[in-house]
């Protein structure tokens, strides 16, 4: 059995590891998509879209429509995106089994906990609110709170210095390449979940640091005692 990991710090990605979150951006890229006469993608072919922020995946679905390209036609795309997002982020949102819980026992063994994420700043707190996990993190960066978005290592530099942890001191845990990458080029650890969106890739492909299956198996992949046993 592998050892445990040992972090003073754990930072989180959000959409795809702790969120289900495809289908709030399905449906908002397919009305955005249909106000300008394209055709709707579906959320099983958006959620291979994200991962690189709302610019990217709306730029990939107006390539996969084959609408314009044009910087000004996608970001035309992007403001009507945006509106509908705002309508459908909490709705088409449901936490992953056991977030919650795990999260809940990780604060309660004083781990400072972090969020890292590449989707636009304005849809974070509201999202977490809804979800019921504002509150539990006490750094959260958004896509736009840096000039660079993960895989680059801006994020987890920043985050590190928020938290004033050492890298070595940081565990990330995401469900991306994107997420490996750049812990792995800010020198974190990193765990990657199988559940995610990787775009139809294994997450071991990037070789993280452990890969699990279940969110729970933070936990004792964190030296802690699993729910189970918390509950006993």
């Amino acid at each position: 059995m592998s050892e445990t990991l040992s972090p003073l710090g754990v930072a989180f990605d959000l959409d795809g590891t702790l969120v289900d979150s495809a289908p709030g951006l399905a449906e908002a890229v397919d009305r955005a998509l249909e106000d300008v006469g394209l055709p709707k993608a579906g959320v099983e072919r958006v959620s291979t879209w994200i991962g690189n922020g709302a610019d990217v995946m709306v730029e990939r679905a107006v390539r996969w429509a084959e609408g314009d390209l044009s910087p000004a036609f996608c970001l035309s795309v992007r403001d009507k995106f945006d509106h509908y997002y705002a309508e459908t982020a909490a709705a088409g949102s449901t936490l992953y089994p056991q977030v919650k819980e795990t999260l809940h026992a990780l604060a309660a063994a004083g781990i400072p906990l972090g969020l890292i994420t590449n989707k636009p700043t304005p849809f974070v707190a509201p999202l977490l609110v809804s979800l019921g996990l504002d509150g539990l993190f006490s750094q959260v960066l958004g896509g736009d709170d840096v000039v660079q978005k993960k895989p680059h290592p801006a994020p987890l530099y920043l985050m590190l210095a928020n938290l004033g942890l050492r890298a070595s001191e940081l565990v990330f845990v995401g469900d991306s390449r994107n997420d490996i990458q750049a812990a792995q080029a800010a020198g974190c650890q990193c765990v990657g979940m199988t559940y995610g969106y990787n775009y139809g890739e294994a997450i071991g492909l990037s070789k993280p640091d452990r890969v699990l299956e279940r969110f729970a198996d933070l936990l004792p992949t964190f030296g802690l005692p699993s729910l189970k046993d918390q509950e006993a």
